[in-house]
């Protein structure tokens, strides 16, 4: 998916921003990039691959040579950025957290007025924090062009925009990603995620509403346009994405874990459970909200050994990514053997890695595994914030098992399947079941899951599980 920060202060920006930046470094694994404006030397930018190596790691030179009193920064698992343009409307740098889904009709719309060309990526992708830019460039202020963005863009897209002045902060139209600003003496900051800046003396000021554009200085912040009325934000943020200190809309993901476990336990009628177990690291909580609210023990039967892989996910491949999955979970074996457990993850999506790490638990003796994700079946592939790297709905576990139950997959018979009170819902859910050889499993349902969130459920962004736009 990916996250930003950014700074502007009256001295030297580099160690808010360079901390700031690392903090967001579970959302994205290939790139990293951080640019300053120095008041004497300019732009400033530096963009490397983190797939293979750690953001702090890459940066430490970068850390020492940079320096500047405004910058941004971000992790990103698609496009190098932040990028620098210049145009008509001034020299600024720009980064973006988000999903294009009308790539082509922009960039023929852009051509069609007279834009000459974008530069290609690797595979021939279009950057789209480059095709932002374009679109931005189209108008004849930045705050024109932004607002241009949110109603050209099929999909969801965020932005920090650095100008030599101070930096525009935009949250996405239906604000599917946060942006919150802080503030301490002398700085003021904007960033995906609020404890990113915590540690770093800032207070939270605020979080900006849907669509909201806000410039600021090292002193005041200014709303340029107000925030629309609906709000669609991401709901698998409090499931899985979001780390467990962070807060969206004054919900933290911790807390709201402990209850999606507990509510999940409510329904639940297995029996005879030696213990509760997640997987780690974004199983854990749930299943400790699980173990206090059934009153059965938690335990962790595996250890993540992380201090070489600090993300499963690092490589780009999927058959490296299950690999070292499988080598960084090590077996506790005396909670294993001859054990009954429940065991909790975030989700299932392909279900290889949630298979293997079963066949891992019954090879080291446990005698039942009865498997509880903690969100409803996943159904579609995610438009908005490509928060997994599947390219088709066929690489889901749940449309494979459809599409070998049913002749035609139209929107109805996938609206029944997505009714955990239906035939084809327990269904499927056996189907998986069987294929993936678990004792036993129930996923948790969409209301419990919502109403574990707290938000009224119109203000929440569900098409994953759903359909629902």
């Amino acid at each position: 998916m990916g996250g930003f920060f950014g700074v502007v202060s009256e001295e030297n920006c580099m160690f808010d921003l360079f901390f700031g930046v690392d903090y967001h470094s579970h959302l994205g694994t290939r790139r990293g990039g951080l640019c300053l404006y120095d008041k004497d030397k300019g732009f400033d930018r530096a963009i490397h691959n983190i797939e293979n190596s750690p953001f702090r790691t890459k940066f430490e030179r970068d850390f020492e040579e940079m320096k500047g009193q405004i910058g941004i920064g971000c992790i990103s698992d698609m496009e190098p950025q932040p990028l620098i343009v210049r145009s008509h409307l001034g020299n600024y740098s720009i980064t973006t957290v988000g999903r294009i889904n009308n790539v082509s009709e922009l960039t023929s719309m852009l051509f069609n007025n007279g834009y000459s060309h974008f530069l290609e990526m690797s595979g021939g992708d279009i950057n789209q924090t480059e095709l932002v830019a374009a679109l931005i460039n189209q108008k004849e202020s930045i705050v024109e062009g932004l607002n241009f963005v949110q109603e050209s863009v099929n999909g969801s897209m965020s932005v920090l925009l650095m100008t030599s002045k101070g930096i525009y902060a935009m949250r996405d139209r239906y604000g599917r990603t946060p942006v919150i600003l802080g503030a301490k003496e002398g700085a003021q900051c904007a960033s995906f995620e609020n404890f990113a800046f915590h540690h770093l003396g800032y207070k939270t000021k605020r979080e900006l509403g849907p669509g909201e554009v806000v410039f600021f200085d090292t002193e005041h912040d200014e709303t340029l346009l107000k925030p629309r009325d609906e709000m669609k934000i991401c709901s698998f943020l409090w499931v899985y994405f979001g780390y467990p200190t962070s807060i969206y809309e004054n919900i933290n993901v911790e807390e709201m874990r402990y209850r999606c476990g507990a509510n999940m336990s409510a329904r639940d009628d297995v029996k005879d459970i030696d213990y509760v177990a997640g997987v780690p690291d974004s199983g854990t909580a749930h299943a400790v909200g699980y173990a206090k609210a059934s009153g059965i023990p938690f335990a962790r039967p595996f250890i993540k050994y992380t201090p070489t892989w600090p993300r499963s996910f690092m490589p780009t491949t999927q058959v490296k990514r299950n690999l070292i999955a499988k080598m960084k979970l090590l077996p506790v074996e005396p909670l294993i053997n001859g054990k009954k457990m429940v065991l909790i993850d975030d989700s299932i999506v392909r279900g290889t890695q949630l298979r293997e790490t079963t066949e891992f638990l019954f090879n080291s003796g446990a005698k039942e595994v009865h498997v509880r994700p903690a969100c409803p079946p996943l159904l579609y592939g995610c438009k908005y914030l490509n928060f997994s790297r599947s390219t088709s709905d066929m690489d889901l576990i749940t449309r494979r098992v459809i599409a070998e139950r049913e002749k035609e997959v139209t929107p109805e018979v996938l609206e029944d399947y997505s009714n955990p009170d239906s035939k084809n819902y327990k269904e499927m859910e056996g189907c998986i079941c069987k294929q993936m050889k678990f004792t036993s499993l129930k996923y948790n349902r969409l209301d419990d899951m919502i109403n574990a969130v707290g938000l009224n459920p119109c203000k929440l962004c569900t098409y994953c599980f759903d359909g629902k736009e």
